[in-house]
């Protein structure tokens, strides 16, 4: 079983999203949270990812927890239209942040307009709202961006809220994580 703690920003398109990724990534290795070069510790397609490094160890709460010495334990980039979602038990629930009304049917059919990037936001069928995608609400954290930062089996050793609010400030938006868990290749 692999887990993956997926940090997305919390919005559709995120600006010049490559040039802030490969910022992000230089942050990371100067904090010696990831090691600089690639290598193959990642989890999906090439399985090319930046290992854990040392420093990961005081940006979670459990670092005994972390994958070191596990084959998968790298950070995967993803640059481009996404949907990150719990693979087990995925409820598909969402309500209005105007109305509180349930419209998760209507946003998750939705989703066919927004993955080609037709449009970045969603309407509530109920009320008229309309807002970013991100900015409804969800009962279990997800997200859907242009832009994600995937921690290959770090999941049980819990992001601090320190960490995840840097992260935010690099990506000059609020972030979700998203926790997944899935059969290995």
């Amino acid at each position: 079983m692999i887990t993956q703690s997926i940090i997305v920003p919390k919005i559709s398109t995120v600006p010049v999203h490559e040039p802030r990724a490969r910022a992000i990534l230089r942050w990371l290795v100067r904090e010696k949270i990831i090691e600089e070069q690639l290598s193959t510790c990642g989890s999906t397609g090439n399985r090319m990812a930046y290992a854990i490094a040392e420093g990961a160890r005081k940006v979670v709460e459990r670092p005994e927890l972390l994958p070191f010495g596990q084959a998968i334990n790298g950070l995967e980039v993803i640059t481009k239209r996404c949907i990150y979602t719990p693979l087990d038990d995925f409820l598909e629930e969402a309500g209005c942040a105007e109305c509180r009304r349930e419209v998760g049917v209507a946003l998750f059919e939705s989703l066919e307009e927004w993955m080609p990037g037709q449009t970045d936001n969603f309407i509530c069928p109920l009320c008229g709202h309309e807002d970013d995608i991100n900015g409804f609400l969800f009962l279990q954290p997800c997200a859907f961006s242009n832009l994600g930062f995937i921690f290959n089996n770090w999941g049980a050793a819990g992001f601090k809220q320190a960490f995840l609010d840097d992260f935010a400030d690099w990506l000059d938006q609020p972030v979700a994580v998203v926790q997944v868990k899935r059969s290995g290749n």
